[in-house]
């Protein structure tokens, strides 16, 4: 198929067509490609050696021709080929295995290698070429792999598995409509859960690769993305335990929960972009005071590794995601209970009642509907970010006796600086 090539003006420059001598390039570079990477490696491997670069190469090549008789309507010429090379390679695999030899990778390789051919001349080229690299890179990334393997933490790739689990097969399940008078709808419910589940997840990873290698400032930074709150308890626990590292813990505690902002403005993005302009200014204000409060801190010395805060629990286990749900679901419903009853002044009490406890389910079932009441959705979540600043201050305190009188001092004029915000 020709792509075409336009300038600025829209007029046709020129036009470029995978031709059949191109797509013969193109399977006889694949082909070579992988089969430098078998024999570039016959050092490493032990034993008998399989093929190397002229047989994957041929067997590219081979693979091309049995998909040009098949372009002359002789349509058994690609199954009866894949299968004289399977035959071959069964006879070199059983072989093998007689020899006291193990593994496969190689015949799997060779096998794809001829497919690799077929679909350079059939298909648009990008396939071919997306299988001999990928496959390539596999086989020449083989002890990076198995290091990674050895190093992987079975909890985690289980809570990989289960994050799949529940955006792959539990959410197309769930139905796709509004249920009551509350406007309850379980997918759109549900995506929530995932979608503030992955943003926690990529912060969960940081903070596991980098946290005990950073300082307190950097892992509070890569924390804020998982739970502010768990970082703020992490931290004070350290203060505790090490009254020298309280200003650095403290310093940590308020990064992370200037990172608050920005995570939250993301989800809303993705959930009602059309609160984001009422909201970026005010968080964007927010954010950099906290920055600034936490940085008029003065470091104490302070070794990498030393006080780990990568001990935060995972973001996606079944339980807390449905208990997530489960509370968006309680705060959407007595959210339209207070609304209806006591009006906006209720909405903003509740909303500084919530904040004494996970403000991300309050905030998201405020912002869920295509067109909220932005004069008092806005003040609502200020106000919630408010009151989870003070008892985030409550937290860390409690645990780091020593610095509880500048940990308020920080705390409160940041929480002071939420209202004038409000009418900003």
């Amino acid at each position: 198929m020709p792509v075409l090539y336009f300038n600025l003006h829209g007029k046709k420059l020129y036009s470029f067509e995978w031709t059949n001598e191109l797509r013969f390039l193109i399977a006889l570079g694949l082909g070579f490609l992988i089969g430098l990477e078998r024999e570039s490696s016959r050092s490493d491997r032990k034993g008998k050696f399989f093929a190397g670069i002229r047989t994957y190469t041929i067997i590219s090549l081979f693979g091309f021709g049995c998909g040009w008789l098949y372009k002359l309507n002789i349509t058994f010429g690609v199954p009866a080929g894949l299968i004289s090379i399977a035959a071959l390679v069964l006879a070199e695999y059983i072989t093998k295995q007689k020899e006291g030899h193990i593994g496969g990778t190689s015949e799997i390789a060779l096998l794809l290698t001829f497919v690799v051919g077929v679909l350079a001349l059939l298909t648009d080229v990008w396939i071919s070429m997306a299988l001999g690299i990928i496959t390539t890179l596999l086989l020449s990334e083989k002890s990076e792999l198995e290091s990674y393997v050895e190093r992987l933490n079975k909890s985690e790739f289980l809570a990989v598995l289960k994050f799949l689990i529940v955006t792959l097969i539990v959410l197309p399940a769930l139905p796709d409509k509004s249920y009551t008078e509350f406007d309850l709808n379980p997918s759109h419910i549900w995506q929530i859960v995932i979608l503030v589940s992955a943003i926690g997840f990529v912060g969960y990873f940081l903070m596991k690769k980098f946290g005990d290698k950073v300082g307190l400032w950097v892992s509070g930074l890569m924390g804020g993305m998982v739970s502010s709150t768990a970082v703020s308890i992490a931290v004070g626990r350290i203060a505790k335990n090490n009254p020298d590292q309280g200003g650095n813990a403290l310093q940590a505690s308020i990064l992370a929960s200037s990172i608050m902002y920005p995570r939250i403005l993301i989800i809303i993005w993705m959930l009602n972009p059309t609160m984001v302009a009422y909201l970026w200014p005010k968080f964007l204000l927010l954010t950099a005071a906290g920055a600034i409060l936490a940085f008029t801190i003065k470091q104490a010395e302070q070794t990498p590794g030393e006080h780990p805060v990568s001990t935060l629990q995972n973001p996606f286990e079944i339980k807390p995601a449905v208990i997530f749900a489960a509370l968006f679901v309680f705060l959407s419903v007595i959210t339209v209970f207070v609304k209806n009853f006591f009006g906006n002044t209720g909405i903003i009490v509740l909303s500084a009642v919530v904040g004494i406890t996970d403000i991300d389910p309050f905030i998201l079932s405020l912002i869920r509907k295509a067109e909220p009441i932005r004069s008092i959705v806005v003040p609502a979540i200020i106000v919630a970010m408010m009151s989870n600043t003070v008892i985030k201050a409550i937290y860390f305190a409690v645990q780091a006796k020593r610095e509880k009188k500048r940990t308020y001092i920080l705390y409160g004029i940041w929480a002071l600086i939420h209202i004038p915000v409000i009418f900003f």
